[in-house]
């Protein structure tokens, strides 16, 4: 049996004509860049994060350099994250000039540990990027807490939490900015790259906005030095597609991630994930902890079962940040999760026979 580790035509075909006439409607009134069918999605983003503001861009990591520029982020500035994310995080930072600052991350949800979050506090920290990493939103009240008391802004990077919730309130409505990945593969995807920021905040709104389109509020009138990071019309109509079915497909990834704790449960060599009682999480990523990751994750693509590996390589051990000076050692729990981290298939057209073939076949592998 053959197990892709994502299958994006398989979502496809479930949504073929909306989509197809949503793309048709677009090249029919022309409108390609910006436009109607992007300030309709951006309305109704708002409405499903639950928050007065949706600006739509070009990706994720526009997102969070372009919140970050809004909130006035500059040269000599510190913003505070973690080190087991995607670089896009971080390069966000350091374009803008600041310099990242990193802190370790809870041992079983991998996400910012807030005990660690005021000691790594300086006169010149300006903000604090909490990762909801795969989907499960990280522990908000403590740091918005702390992030108060010291007059930080918070950033939620929620590339891969649409939909995501804490205590009940969406991902993206606790920080002064959420940001958004549309990547074809997330939870919400595109047909190609597009992001998006929410916020309650009409200022930083209307400074998104006049950034994403080269500084200008008019054209040809430009406040700032800004940069093309509009959202195209035929992203914006794919996503108001799909967004109708969000829920929807969220609901089936944790029926899944349900299937797979009950199948891989009891096993003393596999740490499934962790859901504290404050997390409804949406399972972007459903990834275990195994020794010998590596093999077994060859002798899982022999039995032709595909899976992935989120994220190999700590940020403050790439080549790009070794400038930072953080050996290996310096942030333990997150490079333990990346020596161990194994991402399962997991999409909502997965089938119950996938679910089980793979689990089977894990548990044989680690027997």
């Amino acid at each position: 049996m053959n197990v892709p580790f994502l299958d994006l035509k398989a979502q496809y075909h479930t949504i073929h004509d909306e989509v197809n006439q949503a793309i048709q409607a677009v090249l029919d009134k022309t409108a390609y860049a910006g436009g109607p069918f992007v300030k309709s999605f951006e309305e109704n983003y708002a409405n499903y994060c639950g928050c007065d503001h949706a600006i739509g861009v070009s990706s994720g990591t526009s997102a969070i350099w372009l919140a970050l520029l809004a909130l006035d982020i500059g040269p000599g500035d510190e913003v505070i994250t973690v080190p087991n994310t995607f670089i896009a995080t971080v390069e966000a930072i350091s374009f803008t000039g600041a310099r990242p600052v990193l802190i370790d991350v809870n041992p079983e949800t991998y996400n910012m540990d807030p005990n660690l979050l005021e000691a790594a506090i300086t006169p010149k920290t300006k903000a604090v990027i909490p990762v909801h990493l795969y989907g499960q939103m990280a522990d908000m009240d403590p740091i918005l807490e702390i992030a108060k008391k010291h007059g930080l802004k918070v950033v939620e990077d929620a590339a891969q939490a649409q939909g995501a919730k804490y205590k009940g309130k969406r991902a993206g409505s606790f920080g002064d900015v959420g940001c958004f990945s549309f990547y074809p593969g997330k939870n919400l995807g595109a047909y190609g790259e597009a992001g998006a920021i929410v916020t309650d905040d009409a200022g930083i709104a209307e400074k998104v906005k006049i950034l994403r389109d080269h500084g200008q509020p008019q054209k040809y009138y430009h406040n700032y030095i800004g940069w093309n990071s509009r959202m195209d019309g035929i992203q914006g109509a794919v996503l108001d597609v799909k967004l109708n079915y969000i829920d929807q497909w969220n609901q089936k990834r944790r029926s899944h991630a349900e299937a797979y704790m009950q199948l891989l449960s009891g096993m003393d060599n596999i740490i499934l994930p962790f859901v504290p009682e404050y997390a409804e999480p949406i399972f972007h990523i459903y990834a275990v902890r195994v020794k010998n990751r590596d093999t077994i994750l060859e002798k899982l693509k022999e039995k032709e079962i595909h899976c992935g590996i989120h994220y190999p390589v700590p940020v403050h051990l790439t080549r790009a940040y070794g400038f930072l000076n953080h050996s290996k050692g310096a942030y333990p729990v997150a490079e333990q999760a990346a020596e161990e981290e194994l991402s399962l298939p997991m999409y909502p057209e997965l089938t119950a026979e996938q679910i089980v073939y793979t689990a089977e076949q894990l548990k044989a592998i680690l027997s």
